[in-house]
């Protein structure tokens, strides 16, 4: 874009970015983006009528609005303007991306440097082409530490929000079934996870890789990298006790630790020494390292131990895709509670693999002993399920059923992708 420099120095007066006009506070600089179901060239008037400093529009209906910069496209100025930034600031700055865990992963890694640095890492989920740049131009003078998550739905994605990020050290969590209507099949998801790690290697980066994950080790085998989790690493671990919280113990440096941590599945360890690996090579002292990882508490649904009234409840409904479906029913299996009762949501973008997929896990589930099934979702609809399982269209209908006859005294997993909306069951539970 033209005029990049002034816009940047706007920017750098303003009191950040806003993309929502109902969010919008006095002095901060709004960028009209546009969405399937909204055009945010229509709330231009009214952020400056909410005191925002400029407007930054596509609609050329629009440039009779004072204080306005017109651009041909405000997603692809709001980019670049991130990548600008991203060239004014001298700070580590690590990417992660991954099938399964990366948020968590992030929030962990997070709260371990906190220990050390002030950091500013991804808000939430905000990982796509317009989370990363936003997340990018939240970064201030005085931040000494950048975590930047990274989704992808698509072959070009890691890449794409690479060149905008600039990382200099990279993570992938580990790659599963995930998004296979986007990738086609396991396959297009390793070749666009691993995008993180062409970058690293271009920019002589360095990469965090799991010492148990062959994939990974194979895939990074030409990197800088440190390993974790592995019998030669500086950072290792085990499972203590899956029963309740996870108890994880921990070793750095040949010092063994016990961690009582607020997180469940045996899934998690490989996030909990992702953490510790990267604090202890950014200098964060293990008593520090230890404490984060114990203080932690997940929230948004992922991975929760919750105790109710009438049930204890693993609650990891945020997100699913095969493979962490599959992770979460192994643990939920080898868990001693019982009764138990499952209730699985649909995995969506899945594509043309999804009816094999979701079979998959019918069938891994049901020759378990689940004493309750309960399944939600469209995608379930034509699957052969087990003569005692229920099916129902939506969280709705089965909330409705719950409430006439309720479970109690129960062991229940709660898995599925976020649209099933499953944490609107906890109610009656």
């Amino acid at each position: 874009m033209e005029n990049m420099e002034e816009l940047y120095r706007l920017y750098l007066s303003s009191k950040g970015i806003c993309t929502d006009s109902r969010k919008l506070e006095v002095g901060q600089l709004f960028f009209a983006l546009r969405g399937e179901n909204f055009d945010g060239n229509d709330f231009a008037e009214i952020a400056l009528e909410n005191g925002a400093i400029a407007v930054v529009i596509d609609d050329p209906e629009k440039i009779a609005l004072r204080n306005f910069y017109y651009v041909p496209d405000a997603l692809t100025t709001l980019q670049q303007l991130a990548q600008f930034h991203r060239k004014h600031f001298q700070i580590p700055v690590i990417a992660i991306t991954g099938s399964n865990g990366k948020t968590t992963t992030k929030e962990l890694i997070s709260s371990v440097l906190s220990g050390k640095y002030r950091i500013k890492a991804t808000s939430g989920n905000l990982n796509n082409h317009i989370g990363v740049p936003l997340t990018l131009l939240s970064i201030q003078a005085d931040t000494e530490f950048a975590i930047i998550e990274m989704g992808a739905n698509h072959l070009g994605e890691i890449t794409f929000l690479c060149e905008i990020v600039q990382p200099d050290y990279g993570l992938i969590t580990n790659i599963g079934k995930a998004h296979l209507e986007g990738f086609g099949n396991l396959e297009g998801v390793i070749r666009a996870k691993t995008e993180l790690y062409k970058f690293l290697a271009l920019s002589n980066g360095l990469a965090f890789v799991n010492g148990k994950d062959e994939l990974l080790l194979t895939k990074s085998s030409n990197l800088r990298r440190i390993l974790y989790n592995s019998d030669s690493s500086a950072v290792k671990g085990d499972i203590v006790d899956t029963t309740g919280y996870l108890k994880v113990s921990l070793r750095i440096l040949n010092r063994d630790y016990l961690l009582h941590t607020q997180l469940v599945g045996a899934y998690n360890l490989p996030n909990i020494l992702a953490a510790a690996c990267i604090g202890n090579y950014f200098g964060v002292e293990d008593d520090k390292i230890c404490e984060a990882i114990k203080n932690y508490r997940p929230s948004n649904f992922r991975s929760q131990f919750i105790k109710t009234q009438h049930n204890k409840l693993v609650m990891d409904a945020y997100n699913a895709n095969p493979s962490s479906m599959e992770a979460a029913i192994t643990n939920f299996v080898s868990r001693f509670e019982s009764p138990k009762a499952a209730i699985l949501g649909e995995m969506l973008e899945l594509g043309l693999e999804s009816k094999k997929e979701h079979q998959a896990i019918v069938d891994k589930i049901a020759s378990a002993n689940i004493q309750k099934l309960f399944f939600v979702g469209k995608n379930f609809s034509d699957i052969a399920l087990p003569p005692t399982a229920m099916h129902f269209e939506n969280a709705t209908l089965l909330k409705d059923y719950l409430r006439k006859e309720p479970l109690q005294q129960y062991f229940i997993l709660i898995k599925g992708s976020r649209g099933n909306k499953l944490e609107t069951l906890l109610d009656v539970l």
